[in-house]
């Protein structure tokens, strides 16, 4: 299912406002800019295919993203690329070979389930080139992100029409196992009423992550603890994870 926030056209329009460029779009630019073909999965607005079309990249540059409304987005700025509106599992992926797939903005920690996951990781194999390279990023769940997401911690953008959004998020009740439920609710621009979204993330840790990994025929051969290429420790924000094809024998 497809999160209201992302769904809805009035707030996929808000997204780069509150989610301006920053070290992590400079890394996975980076990454983009020295690949022939790259899947970018979960693309929302497209911002990063859009950045790398526009830098000159002249390669196979595809955007995959669920939701309709950040596609429109996407097509809007950069007509150049291949946006595709659906899910890893929503394609057959063989022989694709892509040299790069990436997950940005976190949207890895949106495979919740079990079967998902393994569903997402095989096709992720599957559309990558022997010699390709699977970046994405999750929270550290060491460092707890959560604790933060609340109230009193508004987010204020201005929107498309000019006028300004107050954005916050509240965790519903004491996170449970790996997975933590949310709500993010906007207030003001054109809305008379608050618009609020209900969203569930998967905070999984580098061991974990390298068993799914693994069972999906994929080996880490690279993990960061932040944007910096610093080294993976339990106060880190992120982990930052480079996964190749596990070779065969």
């Amino acid at each position: 299912m497809v999160d209201h926030s992302f769904a809805d056209l009035s707030l996929a329009a808000l997204y780069d406002s509150l989610n301006p460029w920053g070290p992590g779009d400079d890394f996975y630019l980076d990454l983009v800019m020295s690949a022939g073909s790259v899947l970018d999965v979960g693309c929302g607005t497209g911002r990063l295919l859009r950045r790398a079309r526009g830098e000159g990249h002249g390669g196979r540059l595809m955007g995959l993203d669920p939701a309709a409304a950040m596609l429109v987005q996407a097509r809007r700025g950069e007509p150049a690329v291949e946006w595709v509106l659906g899910d890893l599992r929503s394609r057959l992926w063989d022989g694709h070979g892509f040299d790069l797939v990436v997950m940005t903005g976190h949207a890895f920690q949106e495979l919740v389930g079990d079967e998902e996951l393994r569903a997402a990781l095989a096709a992720v194999r599957a559309a990558l080139s022997p010699t390709g390279r699977f970046v994405f990023e999750t929270r550290n769940p060491a460092a707890r992100a959560w604790e933060r997401w609340t109230p009193d911690r508004v987010h204020r953008v201005t929107g498309p029409d000019g006028r300004p959004v107050r954005v916050w998020h509240e965790v519903e009740g004491t996170p449970g196992g790996d997975r933590v439920t949310f709500t993010e609710t906007y207030e003001g621009g054109p809305w008379s009423q608050p618009r609020v979204s209900r969203s569930t993330l998967r905070f999984l840790g580098a061991d974990s992550l390298s068993d799914h990994l693994g069972d999906a025929g994929l080996e880490v051969v690279e993990q960061y603890g932040d944007w910096g290429r610093g080294p993976l420790a339990p106060g880190c924000p992120e982990i930052i994870t480079i996964a190749t094809p596990r070779l065969a024998g």
